[in-house]
C-alpha cells in the first residue's frame, strides 16, 4: 500500500464523516444501512466509504478471519435486483493502518437513479435520507440526472425491435465470462436491459423507454445513425503521409464492435515492447489500446458532432473526443479525483470485461506508457479532452519488423482459408477456424482481400449480407 494512500485514509479519519465521507464499524460483518449509503453516494456526488471505523474516527479495524466473505457478500448485494436497482458493481480495497485492516470503497457518482429495496435513498451532510414519498425531492434528483448526463436520454420510440439481439446475447456471454455467477446470466433481454440501466423512466414526465447508451451499446447500426448521425470513431494511421493517412478505419457502428475495431487497429500499426510481469509476457501495446479505445468510448459527450479521433503517429499515439470538463488543463496523474463521464456505458463496458475499475485504467497508461518513451503520459481536460502516450525511436524501430511479421501471418492465414474453404464455409466458421477473433479485423485482411483477388467467391453473390452467405475456394486458384 502506498504512503499517499495512507496518507489521505488519515486525513478522511482527520476530517471525519461529511457529505461524501461515511465510517462503518463492520469488525464482524456488514451493517445493512451500508447499502443504503452506497445507494445516496450512487445519486448524490458519489463518496467514500471505510468499513472498520466507528462515527469518531477511531480504527477498530475488520476482523481478518470475516474480510474475504464480507467482500464477496457486498459484491453479491450490489449485484442482486431485489437490493440494489439497477445493480452496481463496486470493489473492496483492503488497507492496513494502525497495524488494523479496514476496508475502502470507492462509490462514483451514478447518472441513474438507484433504489435499495425499492427506496430511494439522497446523501444530505452526513446522512442518507430516504426521499421515496418526497414527490418534489425524487423529481429533483430526476431531473438533475437527465441534465447532466447525456447517456439517459430517452429516445422514445425505440422498441427492443430495433435493438440488435445478437449483441445483447453478446453482452450477457461476456459477462458471464467475465463472471461466472453474473447476474445478467439468467435474465431475459428485457430484464438484462433494465438491469444494465439502458430502460429508464422519467418521473418528472412519465416517459419511459430505451435511452441513448442502449442504442450506442445495443443498436442496429442504421438506428444508431439515425439517432446520432454524427456518430463516429476515426482510427487514423499517419506515419510516412503526413497530410493525409497511411491507413484509416471509419468507425460508425455500436460501441462494443467499435472498442474491437480499434484495438485491431492499434494491434496491427503498433510496436509491442517485451515485458514480463509475474513471470508472464504481458503486451505492453494492448494494455495501452485497451485503455485508450476504452476512454475514448466511454467518456465521450455524445450530443456533440465532434468526431473521436484515434491517431497513431511516428512519435505518439494521440487520442481526442468530446467531454464536459471538470476541470481545466493538464491532469496531474499523481493527484486526481476519477470522474465518470458516461456511467451507465462505463459501467456496462466494465461488467463484460472490457474496462478496468474507475481510475485503474489511467495508472495503467502510467505504467505501461513508461515502455513506450520516457516522455510521460499526458492527459488534458478541455472541451475536447486529449490523451497523449509518446513513442520512442527505439519503440518505432519495432514497427517495421511488427508489421511486416503480421503481413507474412495474413499470407499464411490466406492460405489455410483457401484450404479449408474447398467446401464452401460461412465467414464464423472460417473465423473460429483461424482462431481470430475480431470479426471486422478479419474481414479487412483475410477475407475481402480473397475475394478482391478472385481467389474466393461467395455462394449467394447477389446477396453478400445474406446470413446463409458461404465462401468458396476458386477452383483454379494456385494460390
Amino acid at each position: 500500500m502506498s504512503t499517499a494512500t495512507i496518507e489521505k485514509i488519515r486525513q478522511l479519519l482527520e476530517n471525519g464523516e461529511n457529505i461524501s465521507v461515511e465510517f462503518k464499524e463492520s469488525r464482524t460483518g456488514l451493517p445493512e444501512s451500508v447499502y443504503e449509503t452506497v445507494c445516496s453516494f450512487l445519486n448524490r456526488c458519489g463518496g467514500e466509504i471505510i468499513l472498520g471505523v466507528n462515527n469518531d474516527g477511531v480504527v477498530v479495524g475488520v476482523y481478518e478471519s470475516v474480510i474475504e466473505q464480507l467482500k464477496v457478500n457486498f459484491v453479491t448485494a450490489l449485484n442482486n435486483t431485489q437490493f440494489l436497482l439497477p445493480t452496481y458493481y463496486l470493489s473492496i480495497e483492503t488497507i492496513e493502518i494502525d497495524n488494523k485492516k479496514i476496508l475502502y470503497v470507492f462509490v462514483p457518482e451514478s447518472s441513474q437513479v438507484h433504489k435499495c429495496r425499492n427506496r430511494i435513498y439522497d446523501r444530505n451532510e452526513d446522512g442518507d435520507i430516504d426521499i421515496t414519498d418526497n414527490n418534489n425531492l425524487v423529481a429533483d434528483l430526476y431531473q438533475r440526472k437527465q441534465t447532466k448526463y447525456s447517456e439517459n436520454e430517452i429516445i422514445s420510440h425505440i422498441t427492443i425491435d430495433n435493438l440488435n439481439s445478437e449483441l445483447i446475447d453478446r453482452l450477457r456471454k461476456m459477462a458471464v465470462n467475465n463472471r461466472p455467477n453474473h447476474a445478467w446470466k439468467e435474465l431475459d433481454n428485457l430484464e438484462l436491459l433494465k438491469s444494465a440501466g439502458l430502460y429508464r423512466v422519467d418521473y418528472r414526465t412519465g416517459n419511459e423507454g430505451f435511452t441513448i447508451a442502449a442504442v450506442l451499446l445495443c443498436g442496429k447500426d442504421e438506428v444508431i445513425l439515425s439517432v446520432l448521425p454524427h456518430h463516429r470513431t476515426d482510427a487514423i494511421l499517419r506515419k510516412v503521409n503526413l497530410d493525409r493517412y497511411d491507413d484509416r478505419d471509419d468507425i460508425r457502428t455500436n460501441l462494443v464492435d467499435s472498442f474491437e475495431r480499434l484495438l485491431a487497429f492499434g494491434q496491427k500499426h503498433l510496436p509491442d515492447p517485451f515485458y514480463e510481469e509475474g513471470g508472464q509476457r504481458v503486451s505492453a501495446r494492448d494494455k495501452i489500446i485497451r485503455e485508450l479505445a476504452s476512454n475514448v468510448l466511454i467518456h465521450r459527450e455524445y450530443r456533440t458532432a465532434f468526431p473521436a479521433k484515434f491517431i497513431l503517429e511516428k512519435d505518439r499515439i494521440y487520442v481526442e473526443n468530446s467531454n464536459i470538463p471538470h476541470g481545466t488543463g493538464n491532469i496531474d496523474l499523481n493527484n486526481f479525483t476519477p470522474y465518470p463521464k458516461n456511467p451507465v456505458i462505463a459501467r456496462v463496458f466494465k461488467e463484460i470485461g472490457l474496462a478496468e475499475e474507475l481510475g485503474s485504467g489511467t495508472r495503467n497508461l502510467i505504467k505501461y506508457g513508461k515502455l513506450f518513451s520516457d516522455k510521460p503520459v499526458e492527459l488534458i481536460e478541455n472541451d475536447i479532452f486529449k490523451t497523449v502516450v509518446y513513442v520512442s525511436d527505439q519503440a518505432s524501430d519495432q514497427d517495421t519488423d511488427y508489421v511486416s511479421d503480421q503481413d507474412t501471418d495474413h499470407a499464411e492465414k490466406q492460405k489455410l482459408v483457401l484450404e479449408y474453404c474447398k467446401k464452401p464455409k460461412s465467414r464464423e466458421e472460417i473465423q473460429n477456424h483461424l482462431k481470430m477473433k475480431h470479426k471486422q479485423y478479419f474481414r479487412d485482411n483475410i477475407l475481402n482481400p480473397l475475394i478482391d483477388e478472385g481467389l474466393l467467391e461467395l455462394t449467394i453473390p447477389d446477396k453478400p449480407k445474406s446470413p446463409k452467405q458461404k465462401y468458396k475456394t476458386v477452383q483454379s486458384s494456385n494460390k
